[in-house]
């Protein structure tokens, strides 16, 4: 304890004439795992302890001795007596800077240790601060009597700091055996720092000091349940929570993951992130983000990550349902920023950002894999789909029942896909979650992409350069193969359709949710595809695609592309090689799952499988009449693009 004393001693004296300045930086937290609004933004807290207002108007902050004016604040920028403001430090120059007590900087704080400087509004210095090496949700800043900087056990954010200020934080318990499959009950061992005080939970609720103690023998674990660890010492803050959940004497199929949180983060009705809750908005819309304890254990038992991450509620109407679909996220606040594992059939990347626990239930007529089978289809043709395995899910080691595991749709998601390593390049990665009428992103700008859009709305694409135009900036061949896969499939939730764009490249379209498909041999959503190009926007912009199949060449390339994948990908054979895997996946733990949701029975299952098996056998034969009365094609002009196709379907799909 002494040594970290005289540390604390040495920091302090970097503390430049804070004692005597009316504004100090009073807390900092450099690795922030506090989400709001899908955020998590470093942040510097300021206080004015002094006897009057102090104008901050064109103040400096800044991490760089090089530029002590890196960012400044901005006029009319005011901090009253006993205030405290806070200025998010975002490195993202394209923030405005803020406003009253809340303000945006443009840099980062690093968690590795580094020096933070305020200066005033004549650039001269009043206060330098040394930060060391900072910890996952843990603050560093001043004590309440102003007489020394330390780590705080809880963050006040814009509140006066509570607590004393403490050297450092006990690093997290280890558990022995790990957490996994176990035919029987097993024993738990708990190691941690000397002279520290492991306490224990069995409910998912992170320990603390009012805890039980966790046993020096061991603890015997009889059931499937959560064990959660932590640390406790006088003068550290405390540790992490280690976590493991033990599953006993479960019947087991498929891969697990398990999910271990505090039911203030899950289930509570105020701040419950997959509830519906009391307010007028429900939580499962608010895009809650909380801290839990992330496992995955494939379909061998073998436990492939066991780290803290984040979740949230995921997907759109669906959050309706009462199984939701649940995003995870590795955040390293809490620990490694990948999960470094690849569970999927058809990737071969080293480890995920993010994955999508999603739930089936909201699947048409209850088939819970139209889905993933219909994106399958898309293996092999350069569209970027979302690859998926079957898996069953425990929260706080409650069953949780089937879910289809996804990558999760975002800039992450592409890069991995387009070969984009650059973290900068990843930044600026456009992904356009909905194409209607208005610009929906999820990263990046949509606007370019409304412009060309529009572009095509109103220039003849056989005119001038108009055509090279759009395709300099669009990737045709992935809107052909899009619109191609909509069609065949007959996908009826016509406006799940997603486009993204590296930096430097062109428009793609990305294959996702198409779970309202198979259940039709009808023109939908053949209308909301071909269609004139100044009709009217129905859930998409359908403008690119009408506008090319204005121009010969284009609308030969079309037809040509929508029996090139008739041919290659929706012969029964194949298909039904797909349907038969993930019906036998689904088919081992759906009377599990029914049992424990009751939204289904296996009866109507199989019935529900056996017609979205018809559909998806026949609806390719009935593509090409459909094109023809969509397109006014001629006879000619289908025996020319489909007349070999057709033959070899009719073969190959008439019966199962």
């Amino acid at each position: 304890m002494k040594k970290w004393t005289l540390a604390l001693l040495l920091l302090a004296a970097l503390w430049c004439a804070s004692a005597s300045a009316e504004v100090v930086i009073s807390e900092v937290m450099a690795q922030n795992g506090t989400y709001q609004n899908g955020h998590a933004y470093d942040w510097v807290e300021l206080y004015n302890n002094g006897p009057k207002a102090v104008d901050l108007s064109g103040w400096y902050l800044s991490d760089s001795k090089f530029d002590l004016t890196r960012w400044s604040f901005p006029k009319g920028t005011k901090l009253d007596k006993g205030a405290y403001l806070l200025v998010y430090c975002t490195g993202d120059s394209t923030l405005s800077k803020g406003k009253n007590k809340t303000f945006y900087a443009d840099f980062k704080i690093s968690a590795k240790g580094e020096t933070l400087y305020l200066s005033d509004d004549q650039g001269s210095p009043v206060q330098t601060l040394k930060l060391p090496r900072q910890y996952g949700c843990v603050s560093y800043g001043l004590s309440a009597d102003g007489t020394a900087y330390g780590f705080f056990e809880t963050a006040t954010p814009g509140k006066k700091n509570q607590g004393p200020v403490l050297p450092g934080r006990l690093d997290e318990p280890a558990l022995f055996p790990a957490g996994g499959m176990y035919d029987a009950a097993v024993t738990v061992t708990a190691s941690g720092a000397e002279g520290a005080v492991l306490r224990y939970t069995l409910d998912g609720e992170t320990p603390t000091e009012k805890s039980p103690v966790f046993p020096k023998e061991g603890l015997t674990v009889k059931k499937t349940a959560p064990l959660r660890v932590k640390a406790f010492a006088e003068g550290l803050v405390s540790s992490p929570a280690a976590g493991a959940t033990y599953l006993i004497g479960e019947d087991l199929h498929t891969p697990v993951v398990c999910l271990i949180s505090d039911d203030k983060y899950l289930f509570n009705k105020t701040t419950g992130a997959l509830v519906k809750g009391n307010g007028s908005v429900p939580n499962y819309e608010k895009e809650l983000e909380y801290p839990a304890h992330i496992e995955y254990f494939d379909e061998t038992g073998a436990r492939l990550i066991s780290q803290t991450g984040t979740f949230t509620a995921a997907g759109h109407s669906a959050r309706q349902n009462t199984q939701r679909s649940i995003a995870i996220y590795a955040r390293s606040a809490y620990g490694p920023d990948e999960f470094a594992f690849n569970p999927f059939p058809h990737r071969d990347y080293a480890g995920y950002h993010s994955l999508l626990l999603r739930a089936a239930n909201s699947d048409a007529f209850f088939c819970r894999l139209r889905d993933v089978v219909g994106t399958a289809l898309a293996e092999g043709e350069d569209l970027l789909y979302q690859d998926a395995l079957c898996i069953q899910v425990y929260i706080n080691g409650r069953y949780w029942g089937h879910y289809n595991l996804r990558e999760k749709i975002n800039k992450y998601m592409v890069a991995q896909w387009e070969g984009v390593t650059d973290e900068d390049e990843i930044d600026r990665i456009d992904v356009i979650s909905r194409t209607g009428t208005e610009r929906f992103t999820s990263n990046g700008s949509g606007e370019d992409w409304v412009a060309l859009a529009d572009f095509c709305k109103k220039n003849d694409l056989n005119k001038g350069d108009n055509l090279t135009y759009v395709t300099d900036r669009l990737d045709v061949d992935s809107l052909f193969t899009h619109a191609a896969y909509q069609i065949i499939l007959g996908n009826k939730d016509f406006t799940n359709v997603r486009l993204y764009r590296v930096p430097g490249g062109k428009w793609k379209y990305l294959l996702f949710d198409v779970e309202a498909c198979f259940n039709s041999v009808g023109k939908t959503p053949l209308e909301y595809y071909i269609k004139p190009v100044k009709g009217k926007i129905q859930g998409f912009r359908h403008e690119p695609l009408n506008a090319l199949l204005q121009v010969p060449e284009m609308k030969a390339k079309f037809l040509t592309r929508v029996a090139e994948i008739m041919e290659k990908h929706f012969a029964w054979p194949d298909q039904r090689a797909i349907f038969d895997a993930w019906e036998a996946a689904i088919g081992a733990i759906l009377p599990r799952h029914i049992e424990r949701w009751k939204n289904l029975t296996m009866e109507k299952w199989d019935l529900n499988i056996r017609s979205a098996r018809y559909y998806a056998r026949v609806r390719p034969l009935k593509v090409p009449q459909l094109l023809k009365t969509a397109m006014k094609l001629t006879d000619k002009e289908v025996e020319t693009y489909f007349g070999a196709v057709l033959d070899m379907l009719n073969r190959t799909n008439a019966s199962d």
